[in-house]
């Protein structure tokens, strides 16, 4: 009787010990976080604000920062969008790019961005493993449509200079609607494809995936593959059209003053020889001549700013790829989730980037910027894409009576004595 008594004491022991068994590895995470996150919220009323105080306004900065660089990267390149539209003047092969570059970083920053965020602000994923490839899998596609399409602008403006006789002929709106197509299209064979297979990471990743995790493991195939066509081919490929760009351009450069001297002498000579003789000296610039070094240095300034826009997009995204190589095929490497956070946002910083390059180092967007902004925050200006084409018109037109040629200001002079 008093060992069934003690068997029925230490069952009833033992079934009470159930429910205060330690949680799995992953729910005691989970409660260390909420526990944590609650005393960050509470911790400036309580005993311990004091040193919880650091840690939330980092939290709140680092929140205010991310939400700054997605809503200027909406807004900067639908600014860039709106202004090509609206401007008849940029509405050139080149601005075909740019413009397709300038949408899909808005589907970077409307499509990504904002799932890296949820993370940063949540610490988990609260998505499925469904969203989770997806948003992978959108990652890795714009990425390299926004590198790809560098690559086109960087061709473009390589015939532009380097060969300007053949660009009317290579490239037509013909063969920039097929460039911008193979760019849209073909990263699909290295995102969303082999991410939804399965085909881009290891059988031991997708047995032991969690559900509240979305960790990009990829295979080394797979990251030499991937990165190879969304950066180092098409960066390789930018380096050198870019090389042969500047190259020609310092050499048309000094061509054009060469000529300039030249042409400064001729003035200079045939003025004498008319002021002996008593005639009129003829001006030795024609207006054929005058429009092609007109259009020659546009293409380079158009050189230039796609040339800064190239570099940055390579400083933003460079430690990225040396970052995502480098650990792919080093099994033994360890790093700090810190370093993985500040990887991503360099790169998506980018597509922010872009619009204020337009802006500072390419005068027709810098207007095209300021009058789209002041049509759209004033009242009074009702002004129409047609009335601004008229007002560049006549701006041209006023330009072009001011360069008045030499030999009319000497008439006009002689006639007012």
């Amino acid at each position: 009787m008093t060992a069934s008594a003690a068997d029925a004491d230490w069952a009833a022991d033992e079934s009470e010990s159930v429910p205060v068994a330690l949680p799995p590895l992953m729910d005691q995470v989970n409660v260390s976080r909420n526990e944590s996150g609650n005393a960050t919220a509470g911790g400036s009323g309580g005993d311990g604000g004091g040193d919880e105080w650091p840690q939330v306004v980092m939290f709140k900065l680092r929140t205010a920062v991310l939400l700054l660089i997605v809503i200027a990267a909406v807004l900067g390149n639908l600014l860039v969008i709106v202004s090509v539209m609206r401007q008849r003047k940029l509405r050139v092969i080149t601005n075909y790019f740019v413009v397709s570059l300038a949408f899909a970083d808005i589907l970077v920053a409307m499509v990504v961005m904002p799932f890296n965020f949820s993370v940063q602000f949540y610490n988990e994923w609260i998505f499925g493993p469904v969203i989770c490839d997806l948003w992978n899998s959108s990652d890795v596609y714009f990425t390299s449509t926004s590198i790809l399409h560098l690559c086109c602008i960087s061709v473009d403006r390589y015939y532009a200079i380097v060969k300007p006789l053949k660009y009317p002929i290579k490239m037509t709106k013909k063969m920039a609607f097929v460039m911008l197509a193979a760019t849209w299209l073909s990263p699909i064979t290295i995102s969303y494809a082999p991410i939804f297979m399965g085909w881009y990471t290891t059988k031991e990743h997708i047995l032991t995936r969690e559900l509240n995790e979305c960790e990009f493991k990829v295979n080394k195939p797979y990251a030499v593959i991937s990165s190879s066509i969304s950066f180092w081919i098409p960066c390789t490929i930018m380096i050198f059209t870019y090389l042969a760009i500047f190259k020609e351009a310092n050499r048309q450069e000094k061509a054009l003053h060469a000529r300039a001297g030249n042409a400064m002498l001729m003035h200079r000579h045939s003025r004498e020889v008319g002021d002996k003789n008593g005639a009129l000296h003829i001006n030795a610039n024609t207006p054929t001549k005058d429009r092609n070094i007109l259009k020659m240095k546009r293409e380079h300034k158009a050189a230039r700013t796609l040339g800064i826009i190239m570099g940055a997009f390579i400083l933003c995204w460079l430690p990225f790829f040396l970052f995502y190589v480098s650990t792919s095929l080093c099994d033994t490497c360890e790093y700090p989730e810190v370093v993985t956070v500040i990887m991503f946002w360099t790169g998506y910083f980018n597509s922010a980037l872009n619009p204020i390059i337009y802006a500072y180092f390419n005068r027709d967007f810098r207007n095209a910027f300021k009058n789209t902004l002041a049509c759209a925050f004033c009242s009074f200006c009702k002004r129409s894409a047609s009335d601004l084409d008229a007002m560049e018109r006549l701006e041209r037109r006023g330009s072009a009576q001011l360069r008045v040629p030499i030999p009319s200001r000497r008439t006009s002079n002689l006639a007012s004595l």
